[in-house]
C-alpha cells in the first residue's frame, strides 16, 4: 500500500500543488496542503483500501483543509468574518462541478494548471537553477536526492535552492498568474528544461526499484506538446518535443518481462513505438523548418532519429551521431555530452577511441559522484578484453547508481563476456 500511495503520489503532486497554487497564490502553502493530504491518505488507505480516484481524493482532501484553514484564519480575524461565511456556504451548498466550472473561467490562455506552476515558479527573482530545482520539486514530486543526482550537485545544495526560492517568490510578492506573452518567451528555456528534467527522471530513475517512471515521461510529452501548440512559432519547443517523442518510443522496448533493463543495441525494434517516431520526425522537420536546427534539443533529437530510422542496430549512422555530439559540445557544452560523445566515438572509430575521450572525463567534478563515467568505461574495456580493469570500473558504477535495476545490470556485465558492438545507450 505504501508503494502504490508512493506512486500515486509522483503521479499527481504536480496537478495538486499546480491547481492549490493558482487558488492561494502561494507556492508554500501549496506544497504544504498537498503534504497534509497525502498524510492523510497514509493514514486512511491501509485500513480503508486505495480510493477509485485516488487523485481526486487528495484534492479534494487538500481543498478541504485549505477551506478548514481560511476559516480558522476568519474566525480569528473579525475583518475575514464575511469571507469566512461564504467559504463556509460554498463547501456546504454549492457542488463539486460548479466549483470547477468556476475555476475554469477564470483560467487563463495557457490552459493547464501545471504550465502556469512552471512559468511563475520560473520568475527572474529566482536564479536559474533554482527555477528548475523548485518546479522539479512541486512537479515531478521529485525527492531533493533526486533532483541532485540530476544536476549531478550535493543534495544540501539542492535543498538550499529550494528554500530560496520559496523565498524569493514570497518577498517579491510574484502574482499567481502567468506573465504576458513576452515575459513568457524569457522564461522559455527555463521552462524547457524543467519538462526534459522530469522526462528524463521517467526515462531513467534516479533511484528505486523501477528502471523508469512511465508516467512522468507521459507527463512531460503532455506539457511539451501543450505547449507547442500555445508557441507554434518557437523551435526550441517543437525541438524538445521531438527528442520526447522519440526517445518514448523506445520505453516498450527497455526492459524485459522481468523488469529488467534492456541496452539500446540489444532491444527489439519492433517493439519501438511508430507513431511516436513519426510525430518526432514532424516535430523535428518544424523546429529545423523554424530555423532551430542548431537548437540543443533538435540537435539531440536528430541523434535520436539516427537510432529511430536504423532498422538493425548495424546500420546505426555512428559517425553522424558523433558528429552531431561535436556539434551539441559547441552550443551546449557539458560532461554528459562529452561521455555521449564517446560512446559514438567509440562504436564510429573502435573501443580504444572511445576510451581515449572517455578518460579526459576522468577529473571532471561533475561526474564525481556519478555512475555513467565507470559504466561507459567498463564497456570500452570489456570490448577490449581487458576483463579485470572492466570489471573494477562496473563495480565502481554500481556502487555509485542508487538505481536496483541498473545496479543489478552492471553487477551482471562484470562476469559477462563482452558483447560485439556492447557499448549503448539503454
Amino acid at each position: 500500500m505504501h508503494r502504490a500511495i508512493d506512486a500515486v503520489w509522483r503521479m499527481e503532486a504536480g496537478t495538486i500543488i499546480g491547481a492549490l497554487a493558482r487558488r492561494g497564490h502561494d507556492i508554500g502553502s501549496a506544497e504544504e496542503l498537498a503534504q497534509e493530504a497525502l498524510l492523510a491518505a497514509l493514514e486512511h488507505w491501509p485500513r480503508e483500501g486505495l480510493p477509485d480516484n485516488p487523485g481526486a481524493w487528495l484534492m479534494t482532501t487538500a481543498k478541504h483543509r485549505g477551506l478548514d484553514r481560511q476559516r480558522q484564519r476568519s474566525m480569528q480575524d473579525r475583518r475575514h468574518q464575511e469571507l469566512g461565511a461564504d467559504l463556509d456556504a460554498l463547501q456546504a451548498h454549492v457542488v463539486p462541478d460548479f466549483v470547477d466550472a468556476l475555476d475554469a473561467a477564470r483560467e487563463d490562455d495557457l490552459g493547464d494548471d501545471l504550465l502556469r506552476l512552471i512559468f511563475i515558479a520560473c520568475h527572474p527573482v529566482v536564479s536559474a537553477d533554482a527555477r528548475v530545482a523548485l518546479t522539479l520539486r512541486l512537479l515531478g514530486g521529485l525527492s531533493t536526492a533526486e533532483i541532485a543526482r540530476a544536476f549531478l550537485v550535493p543534495e544540501p545544495t539542492v535543498a538550499q535552492r529550494i528554500v530560496r526560492a520559496k523565498r524569493a517568490l514570497g518577498s517579491a510578492g510574484v502574482p499567481f498568474e502567468l506573465p504576458p506573452p513576452a515575459e513568457r518567451l524569457e522564461r522559455l528555456a527555463s521552462v524547457l528544461e524543467v519538462i526534459y528534467l522530469v522526462f528524463n527522471e521517467g526515462h531513467a530513475a534516479t533511484a528505486g526499484d523501477d528502471w523508469m517512471r512511465p508516467a512522468l515521461c507521459e507527463e512531460a510529452l503532455r506539457l511539451g506538446r501543450l505547449l507547442a501548440a500555445r508557441l507554434p512559432a518557437q523551435p526550441a519547443v517543437h525541438g524538445l518535443v521531438a527528442l520526447m517523442e522519440i526517445q518514448a518510443s523506445r520505453i516498450p522496448a527497455r526492459t524485459d518481462a522481468e523488469g529488467r533493463p534492456v541496452l539500446l543495441m540489444d532491444q527489439d525494434r519492433s517493439r519501438w513505438d511508430r507513431l511516436l517516431i513519426r510525430r518526432g520526425l514532424q516535430a523535428l522537420a518544424q523546429a529545423e523548418a523554424l530555423g532551430g536546427a542548431r537548437e540543443p534539443y533538435a540537435l539531440q533529437a536528430a541523434i535520436a532519429a539516427c537510432h529511430a530510422r536504423a532498422a538493425t542496430p548495424q546500420d546505426t549512422d555512428w559517425p553522424r551521431i558523433a558528429a552531431l555530439y561535436a556539434e551539441l559540445a559547441e552550443v551546449a557544452p557539458s560532461p554528459v555530452v562529452e561521455l555521449n560523445r564517446a560512446v559514438a566515438i567509440g562504436m564510429a572509430d573502435g573501443p580504444a577511441a572511445g576510451l581515449a575521450h572517455a578518460d579526459t572525463l576522468a577529473g571532471d567534478p561533475a561526474l564525481a559522484r556519478s555512475h555513467l563515467l565507470p559504466s561507459v568505461r567498463g564497456e570500452f574495456l570489456a570490448r577490449l578484453g581487458r576483463h579485470d580493469e572492466a570489471g573494477a570500473a562496473f563495480e565502481a558504477a554500481a556502487r555509485l547508481t542508487r538505481n536496483a535495476r541498473e545496479a543489478a545490470l552492471l553487477r551482471e556485465r562484470i562476469a559477462a563476456a563482452p558483447a560485439p558492438g556492447g557499448a549503448g545507450a539503454p
